[in-house]
């Protein structure tokens, strides 16, 4: 004859819902079923806080709303993570998250040539045409400081700075 098991929680457990606890120890959550260690993350993982709890969802053993009240998350990202495991699979909660990619750096050598034909005049969407890399990143290159855009002025002109016709006082 089989025993069952008492759903006996340690005291500084908070409830998910009547059989999960979650509870936080020496920098790890630890996630309890009836009394049971079941998952454990350390506790600024957040690829594996949502992975755990998409897959809570999807096993039924919580309501979108019970993660939504108890972690104070929104309900949009907590019905996103689940889509994700059921239509991408899990492994996409343990790869590195890539969204803070810093940009990647030009070759001197690219930076040279985009410089001398910034320097000829050519505008810099013909540059990056050319290049075939994006308009923004030699923007951003020109604003930080590593290209240099000369400001042409129309020497043709009899009044420069006037749009159309001079104006007289």
């Amino acid at each position: 004859m089989s025993q069952l098991l008492l759903p006996i929680f340690p005291s500084d457990t908070q409830m998910l819902t009547q059989a999960i606890g979650v509870r936080e120890y020496n920098g790890k959550v630890l996630y309890l079923l009836s009394g049971m260690l079941i998952y454990s993350h350390s506790s600024d993982d957040h690829l594996r806080f949502r992975y755990i709890t998409s897959i809570f969802l999807i096993q039924g053993l919580c309501k979108n709303q019970d993660v939504v009240d108890f972690f104070r998350v929104s309900s949009r990202s907590v019905r996103s993570w689940k889509k994700k495991l059921s239509e991408e699979g899990e492994f996409l909660f343990f790869e590195e998250e890539r969204r803070h990619d810093p940009p990647s750096e030009l070759q001197p050598e690219i930076l040279v040539r985009i410089q001398s034909q910034l320097d000829k005049g050519e505008s810099v969407y013909s540059i990056a045409k050319k290049e075939g890399i994006s308009e923004g990143y030699i923007r951003y290159q020109i604003k930080k400081g590593n290209l240099k855009k000369n400001k042409i002025v129309n020497r043709n002109r009899k009044y420069p700075y006037c749009s159309q016709y001079p104006q007289f006082f």
